[in-house]
């Protein structure tokens, strides 16, 4: 593929990436660079801990219980645009 390809067909080069492994860019029918398909591995999510979570609530509220929600719920059903 040559650079002028590279740059004009893009769509078309990141496709073929996905079949081959690398794709070899030249110059004046001479190769200059070689283009590689990188794949990003896979992190697991860590599953949710109910226990860390709890944790994290006391530290951040304190363990005062703060119940926003349910005053910006009612505050909409009430037609109060607060």
């Amino acid at each position: 593929m040559t650079i002028r390809d590279l740059r004009q067909r893009w769509p078309q080069a990141e496709a073929a990436l996905h079949t081959e492994n690398e794709i070899l860019i030249t110059r004046d029918s001479k190769p200059v660079a070689k283009l590689v398909r990188v794949t990003q591995p896979e992190t697991r999510r860590k599953p949710w801990d109910p226990q860390a979570h709890l944790r994290w609530l006391k530290r951040t509220w304190g363990g005062k219980q703060v119940r926003l929600i349910n005053k910006y719920l009612q505050s909409e059903r009430e037609g109060d645009s607060r």
